[in-house]
């Protein structure tokens, strides 16, 4: 990415309500977006458990800065909502936040105009994709074609939205043949099929992203890289954790391998290939595909 895109101004503009039904909450987004620019391509980008439309920031901006306008929903499961393990609420959040992406999907056009200016004009609602971090990324892989496999072994509903054109999978959980005892218990709807996930996909994994909630390590975080369809690349990051250098914030708490280089090869990787998926533009992602560095490998099928 250039330093000019870098530098590029940017406006955000929150909240905007979105209409759903059977929420005990509004639905509400932040829109991110480019000063300058025509027929901007849209991304989608859904939360990792407990954050918000406010969180990311180190990778909506930089988003935005490369040319995109970022719409951030806040899911039910966000800490400012207080909707716990405990809460009976909880277990069918997975789903909520599928219709939460539907819904601004299917309403892009009141939010665009809601954002005020004349963004509405400037926006190419064909050009469209999704992005999701950890829980965000079962979230955006369903969108994108993948199942919930439910407790009796049941493959779950085809939630995917034929709009979005291409994803990026962040951190996100593999299947739930390898769940630990922990995610058995609190978080039993882990476990997506990947087989039809048919969407142009990137998927992103750090090599010291040891999540608690598998048995298998890191190469749990491959999946849906290796076993759908669609996926087509592999961003693998030796060094990164499961905030891949702090990509939710600048100094959170979450994050345990601050790096703000890595979270530019994030960003940036991101971008590039929703760029290039979307016919937008191919020059960055070739220039990535051929880097030679210990900082990251691709893998493409």
């Amino acid at each position: 990415m250039s330093t000019e895109s870098l530098a590029r101004q940017i406006v955000a503009v929150k909240p905007i309500v979105v209409p759903t039904s059977d929420r005990p909450f509004p639905l509400t987004v932040k829109v991110t977006a480019p000063v300058t620019g025509e027929h901007l391509p849209v991304l989608v980008f859904s939360h990792g458990n407990a954050w918000s439309m406010d969180g990311y920031a180190p990778l909506v901006d930089r988003w935005a800065a490369s040319g995109f306008v970022v719409v951030q929903p806040t899911h039910l499961d966000s800490r400012r909502y207080g909707i716990g393990f405990d809460d009976p609420r909880f277990a069918s959040i997975w789903s909520t936040r599928v219709h939460d992406a539907h819904a601004v999907i299917d309403h892009l056009d009141e939010i665009l105009v809601a954002a005020g200016g004349d963004l509405r004009t400037r926006v190419d609602i064909g050009l469209l994709a999704a992005a999701g971090h950890s829980w965000g990324g079962q979230t955006v892989g369903t969108l994108l074609g993948a199942r919930v496999v439910g407790p009796d072994g049941d493959v779950g509903p085809d939630l995917a939205h034929p709009a979005v054109r291409a994803g990026a999978l962040i951190a996100t959980a593999g299947t739930g043949d390898s769940l630990s005892e922990y995610a058995r218990e609190h978080l039993p709807f882990v476990r997506p099929d990947f087989s039809r996930m048919s969407t142009p996909a990137l998927v992103v994994a750090g090599g010291k992203d040891d999540s608690a909630l598998s048995t298998r390590g890191p190469e749990w975080l491959t999946d849906a890289f290796h076993l759908s369809p669609g996926a087509t690349d592999l961003l693998w990051i030796p060094d990164g954790e499961h905030t891949l250098g702090g990509i939710a914030g600048e100094a959170v708490r979450e994050t345990t391998d601050e790096d703000p280089d890595r979270v530019g090869l994030v960003a940036d990787a991101v971008a590039a290939y929703l760029l290039d998926a979307l016919g937008s533009s191919s020059a960055a992602w070739e220039a990535l595909r051929h880097t030679d560095s210990a900082d990251f490998t691709l893998q493409r099928k």
